[in-house]
């Protein structure tokens, strides 16, 4: 015959007890009247646990008298009092996680929404903005040096004229004083004035006497306001290339001192030669010798093969 395990009896009366002196602490704490005035006045023990029988009895309960001496122990003690804890850096940690429902979504949400406006102006604001430096900084150092120094070579192979020269001189010096000082504007125009220089002096063009079907003047006759008397005698010309476009190119009016890029432009010549034209075109409405001047490589002016004292102007 094989032995039988006897399962274990829990014993329930330590834990009962207990719970008896826990629930003696309650009623004595939601008595509290009863409490303040049998312990303030110095009553004996005896008589508060007669008290505490008679309120259990009046309730069916029977509660031993140690179990209700241990009760005024424990209240005395405040050994089943909760009391709140003192403030710290670990309560308030406590107090944020037990309530994460009502601040971790709306938390998160602004966490992500703050990453991606973060991610949004790191890749539309900062980075294009640093590309731009960089970029910068290449340009200043290495390509508008470069490009400077190529135009100015070119320049100085196809000059002629010591004034084109001087000209290139001092855009070339211009231009690396701007890189240096980290001035990107001031560098570009000094590139864009030699490009234009040098476009100006590889430019070839014939200056030819406007004429022909609706064309209302070849000439024109102007008194200067400060010298009456005097007379100005000026041909209206254009500039053709050889492929018969027309050409803009550089003239200051002596009216005005105005500067400006135009195909079309009073040119002053003598009368001797204004007068010459004028009859050339009574005739036949045809002007026969109408071109008066070549542009060649490396001038920045045309050659006149007429007397001009050098004048122009932009409006008659």
């Amino acid at each position: 015959m094989s032995d039988t395990a006897v399962p274990a009896v829990r014993d329930k009366s330590k834990l009962d007890d207990v719970l008896l002196a826990m629930d003696v602490v309650d009623t004595l704490r939601h008595r509290e009247q009863l409490v303040l005035t049998e312990l303030d006045a110095g009553a004996r023990e005896a008589a508060l646990l007669e008290r505490l029988k008679d309120i259990y009895a009046a309730q069916g309960i029977d509660v031993p008298e140690r179990i209700l001496k241990e009760g005024v122990k424990a209240l005395e003690e405040k050994r089943f009092l909760y009391e709140l804890p003192k403030a710290s850096l670990g309560v308030s940690l406590a107090k944020i996680y037990i309530t994460r429902d009502r601040w971790l979504a709306p938390a998160s949400f602004a966490l992500v929404a703050a990453a991606a406006l973060f991610g949004a102006y790191q890749i539309g604001v900062v980075a294009p903005a640093k590309a731009n430096t960089a970029r910068m900084q290449i340009e200043l150092a290495q390509t508008l040096p470069a490009e400077l120094t190529r135009l100015y070579k070119e320049i100085r192979a196809v000059a002629v004229e010591d004034s084109a020269k001087l000209l290139a001189d001092a855009l070339l010096a211009e231009g690396q004083q701007a890189a240096a000082a980290r001035d990107a504007k001031a560098a570009r125009g000094a590139v864009e004035a030699l490009t234009t220089l040098q476009s100006d002096l590889t430019t070839i063009y014939q200056v030819r006497v406007v004429y022909g079907p609706g064309e209302e003047y070849t000439g024109v006759l102007r008194i200067p306001d400060d010298v009456p008397g005097a007379r100005n005698y000026y041909l209206i010309v254009e500039a053709v290339d050889p492929a018969g476009r027309l050409v803009e190119v550089p003239v200051t009016s002596e009216e005005d001192r105005r500067s400006d890029r135009v195909s079309r432009w009073g040119q002053r010549v003598s009368d001797a030669v204004f007068n010459g034209v004028a009859a050339d075109k009574g005739d036949d409405q045809i002007i026969q010798n109408a071109v008066i001047g070549q542009k060649k490589v490396g001038y920045v002016s045309p050659q006149y093969a007429v007397e001009t004292p050098g004048g122009a102007i932009l409006e008659w």
